[in-house]
């Protein structure tokens, strides 16, 4: 594997969290996973903090951001937990920089973060997590998930999870955390795509997989329907020309696109409750 390549995987990728029936499964053992040796390995993800500490840092430059930062509904020593996919386990994802915006401004509140999200899930699989949610004891669930779903397989370009489904699976994965915890919920829409990258990337013609921005909005609805805060990450991260919010693949965002997330998280929560 090219170095490119290799960090790509290591951005995403975390097979501690996909396999956690591995308990054996040490940083050394992961590192050779990726072909990479253990400081190797560290020098990546040490890489991966600093990119989501400076993009906090330039968000911070907004004196409206930083205050609404102040106003995040989170207090000092509760415990926020994201579910989601590759757009929330990235290591550059919203919840990243989200996490260095808390060490920044409010470092003395002592929050706890967990990524708790998997490269990959579909809400289906998410339903799985529920047992580890009364463990975890968050105070908060911020939960982006939807798009692995929305995958089209083939030429007849069936879904993945079908819409009704994908329904279910939310609500369903909504009301039973909330019986396990008495954690507030937060949506976070899926992104959007750049349909012509994502037509254009060869990985995905090779497996026969599309994806579609309506598919995104279908789930977007579901969320915005529901009592609970709703981030419209679909909006924020509409594709136009130049606008460098995507990767090669169109559906992945990058770093500026996990940034304007995070600008919606942000200003979201810092709304006065209703």
């Amino acid at each position: 594997m090219n170095a490119e390549l290799i960090a790509k995987l290591v951005r995403f990728q975390q097979p501690e969290k996909a396999l956690p029936y591995l308990n054996g499964l040490d940083e050394a053992r992961i590192a050779a996973l990726f072909d990479l040796d253990l400081l190797q390995y560290r020098d990546l993800r040490a890489g991966f903090v600093d990119q989501t500490r400076s993009a906090a840092e330039a968000l911070l430059e907004d004196a409206q951001l930083a205050a609404q930062v102040d106003r995040l509904p989170f207090e000092p020593g509760q415990h926020v937990l994201a579910l989601g996919e590759s757009s929330t386990a990235d290591r550059l994802s919203w919840f990243e920089i989200l996490r260095q915006l808390l060490a920044i401004r409010r470092p003395d509140d002592a929050i706890e973060l967990t990524n708790a999200a998997v490269t990959g899930c579909t809400t289906t699989q998410a339903l799985t997590m529920l047992p580890a949610l009364s463990f975890q004891r968050p105070d908060w669930v911020l939960c982006q998930l939807g798009a692995n779903d929305a995958q089209r397989l083939g030429s007849a370009r069936t879904r993945l999870v079908s819409a009704d489904e994908t329904a279910r699976n939310l609500l369903l994965l909504r009301g039973r955390a909330l019986e396990l915890t008495s954690a507030q919920w937060v949506w976070l829409t899926p992104a959007a795509v750049d349909e012509s990258r994502a037509a254009a990337f060869l990985h995905f013609q090779r497996a026969g997989i599309s994806w579609a921005t309506a598919d995104m909005a279908d789930t977007a609805k579901i969320m915005s329907d529901q009592p609970e805060p709703a981030v419209d990450a679909l909006q924020a991260t509409m594709p136009f020309s130049g606008s460098g919010l995507h990767l090669d693949d169109g559906v992945h965002l990058t770093l500026a696109g996990q940034q304007a997330v995070t600008v919606e998280v942000v200003a979201k929560l810092a709304q006065p409750a209703r």
